[in-house]
């Protein structure tokens, strides 16, 4: 049977088919109906599973089922959206609601959660009992896996790494607590640190770190100082085998996995520590991971 998966974001609505050896063997997107409610995002989704299913002459009877990633807090039990600030959805029944168009069961997930379970599925977690997946964009999001399981929270409310206090009464985040981890390691700290020497984004930081330029230096000095403190929290407390970095500031390579592993390594209780690598499941990890939480 094959598997429909959907990573619905605040500017587009990803959707793919997964077959049957986890593989994304077809996609498409359509933007996402800002301010425009509730129903005209399901009628979005309704378009676009039509639209692929038309194309590739899939049946109606093959998919299993329907995965949804959503930016936001989750209870799949309950089909709804709790939360999910950028798409307006508070306390939104979901899954009922695409059940409903698209004749199918739907099951919700966390879009970071389904991150996580395409690597350890297909990418750079395969083969680990115990790991975690994070991501560094604007904030920072991840997934943890326990005995080779995707970890939904001790009460089903699922796990919030970039809200990990890392500095008591430190920089303030869009949550409204002051210190969370997100505001030291998320691509946003790079980029309103690099504002005040004409840099604009992260990747402008980067780029001029790499170019030798003594205050990106510092700045990226500092943004490993702060994401080896995190990453070594981390590493206490869980022991995970293995820790992927995804997102855009982990298209730095090398230069950004060699100096936090030596950071990482410096503050880690451990003998030994885990493997950082970058993730490899790729910008359609929450279509795959979506797809993949239907058994």
């Amino acid at each position: 049977m094959l598997r429909f998966g959907f990573d619905i974001g605040g500017t587009n609505i990803a959707a793919g088919i997964i077959d049957e050896n986890n593989r994304l063997i077809a996609k498409d997107s359509v933007k996402f109906p800002r301010g425009e409610g509730t129903d005209a995002v399901v009628a979005a989704c309704a378009e676009v599973y039509q639209a692929i299913l038309d194309r590739t002459g899939a049946a109606p009877d093959a998919i299993a089922g329907v995965g949804v990633a959503v930016p936001g807090s989750v209870n799949p039990e309950a089909g709804l959206v709790i939360d999910a600030h950028n798409l307006g959805f508070h306390h939104t029944p979901l899954a009922s609601l695409l059940e409903a168009a698209l004749h199918k069961p739907v099951c919700l997930v966390n879009d970071a959660d389904a991150a996580t379970l395409a690597e350890h599925r297909i990418g750079a977690l395969k083969g680990t009992r115990t790991a975690m997946m994070i991501t560094i964009g604007t904030g920072i999001g991840g997934g943890l896996i326990v005995n080779g399981m995707l970890f939904g929270g001790g009460r089903g409310n699922g796990t919030e790494p970039g809200h990990m206090v890392l500095c008591n009464g430190g920089r303030h985040c869009t949550c409204g607590i002051d210190g969370c981890a997100e505001t030291y390691c998320s691509a946003t700290r790079l980029a309103k640190d690099g504002a005040a020497f004409g840099m604009s984004s992260a990747k402008d930081v980067i780029e001029a770190a790499k170019q030798g330029n003594p205050d990106a230096l510092e700045l990226f000095r500092a943004y490993i100082d702060d994401f080896g403190s995190y990453i070594a929290s981390i590493v206490n407390l869980l022991d995970p085998e293995r820790i992927a970095i995804g997102g855009g500031v982990s298209g730095a390579g090398s230069f950004l996995l060699d100096p936090l592993r030596a950071d990482v390594a410096r503050k880690c209780f451990f003998e030994t520590c885990p493997e950082i690598v970058v993730a490899s499941a790729g910008n359609d990890a929450g279509i795959i991971g979506a797809g993949l939480i239907i058994s």
